[in-house]
């Protein structure tokens, strides 16, 4: 199966550097819609066949344009949420934002037992997020995408695939509405084909001013 793992467009917390990881969250910036709109065309060719999203508003919002071009329904799985913010939910300062990034950091680096402060461990992130993607692969497509959260994508994608090393996320930025494409099955391993790491609707869709904590190299 190929996997598209798409960031959600722009929201207010995005632009002014805020962690907000509450379900169901805010919608999207003025920005984030035009991100959102720009998908249809932008994917038209990657043969997508199922689409998800996560509880959040702001994944389920993007992937609208989306499915009303692909006459597809999305389907809402829990497990594609961003990793909860805990102690740090709502702050912006520079030390919860460390907390929150060193955290996720070291779950990367091998140790997911790591709790986040007031919110789950490594250990319950990753098995919640193979759920989620354990459920996509049974529907048997060739083709799916899912529309998910900047440290969550990052998080995951880089440990699930063989070709990178389990912290390579954390070296590269996602800017909202960029793609982490992924090959392969549970069963046979996943393979890293494509980060796209700016907006996938062209340089326009960029906001360079926002302050965006999880979409920023950790």
């Amino acid at each position: 199966m190929r996997l598209l793992l798409i960031r959600h467009g722009q929201t207010p917390a995005n632009v002014n550097g805020v962690l907000d990881a509450v379900v169901p969250g805010p919608g999207l910036t003025e920005l984030g819609q035009q991100q959102a709109d720009a998908l249809p065309a932008a994917l038209a060719d990657r043969g997508i066949e199922r689409l998800f999203a996560s509880t959040m508003v702001r994944t389920q919002i993007t992937a609208a344009p989306l499915a009303a071009s692909l006459g597809l329904d999305p389907v809402v799985l829990p497990g594609l949420r961003e990793i909860e913010a805990g102690d740090t939910q709502g702050k912006s300062d520079t030390v919860s934002v460390q907390l929150y990034i060193s955290t996720v950091h070291g779950w990367s680096g091998g140790d997911r037992t790591t709790r986040m402060p007031g919110a789950e461990s490594g250990l319950e992130f990753f098995e919640r997020y193979d759920d989620a993607v354990r459920q996509i692969e049974a529907t048997g497509v060739g083709v799916a995408a899912a529309v998910s959260h900047g440290a969550a994508i990052r998080t995951w994608a880089s440990a699930a695939a063989d070709n990178t090393p389990d912290h390579f996320g954390t070296k590269r930025h996602l800017e909202n509405t960029g793609i982490v494409e992924l090959e392969g099955s549970f069963a046979d391993g996943w393979h890293l084909v494509d980060w796209e790491g700016e907006p996938i609707g062209g340089d326009q869709l960029i906001d360079r001013t926002a302050l965006d904590p999880t979409g920023e190299r950790f």
